[in-house]
């Protein structure tokens, strides 16, 4: 049987809110695995059709639901994330630069772009996990992607996916573990700092390490 409401409330981080049915009553749980569209986010007040099944405890949830005009909508990017992709985007030209002057090797503009890949694949991963319920990826794991080099393409897929972004506890540490991996990157650009790399490469070349 087919019901129509509202969308009265809705976390985006998590993946999940409540409809307001047209008839009156207790509002119904929703996840966002049950929607037609799962690439687009529901907002407030969006009017809905959906179904209802009991879940495996006997609690009531809207499953099939599809948004009354067809589509749900599809927001932009807002102004406050489009900072940090940029911030992103600057400091890999910044390397890019450094490794044209033969400030810093190849090797660490390329480290960067491998862990930054592996990051954004990593939150890909983790997103899907929390839109499907299923296992997630440890957050810590998420910050050592982060820690390690990562940190650009991490920055860029917590505001395209939009993944992670207004946890205030984890930007709090994911902004620590940028701190440090930009100290040690500019720690190379110091006299102690460029031996102990030169050191390093030199070892990684011989295959020592």
């Amino acid at each position: 049987m087919q019901y129509k409401g509202k969308i009265a409330d809705w976390n985006n981080e998590k993946g999940f809110g409540f409809i307001n049915p047209d008839e009156g009553g207790k509002n119904v749980f929703v996840h966002i695995s049950s929607f037609a569209d799962r690439q687009a986010r529901p907002m407030a007040n969006q009017a809905v059709s959906y179904e209802l099944k009991a879940d495996e405890k006997g609690r009531i949830q809207a499953i099939k639901v599809v948004c009354s005009t067809g589509r749900f909508a599809r927001t932009a990017l807002p102004m406050y994330a489009v900072f940090p992709l940029i911030f992103s985007v600057f400091f890999i030209f910044f390397l890019a630069l450094m490794v044209l002057t033969d400030k810093l090797p190849f090797l660490i503009l390329a480290a960067y772009l491998a862990m930054s890949l592996a990051a954004f694949f990593a939150y890909c991963i983790d997103k899907s996990a929390a839109v499907k319920g299923r296992w997630r990826t440890p957050e810590n794991t998420l910050h050592i992607f982060g820690l390690i080099g990562g940190w650009p393409g991490a920055l860029m897929a917590q505001q395209i996916l939009r993944h992670k972004s207004k946890k205030q506890s984890f930007q709090i540490v994911f902004w620590m573990t940028v701190a440090v991996n930009c100290g040690f990157l500019f720690w190379f650009f110091s006299d102690s700092g460029s031996g102990v790399l030169r050191s390093i490469l030199h070892a990684a070349s011989k295959g020592l390490i």
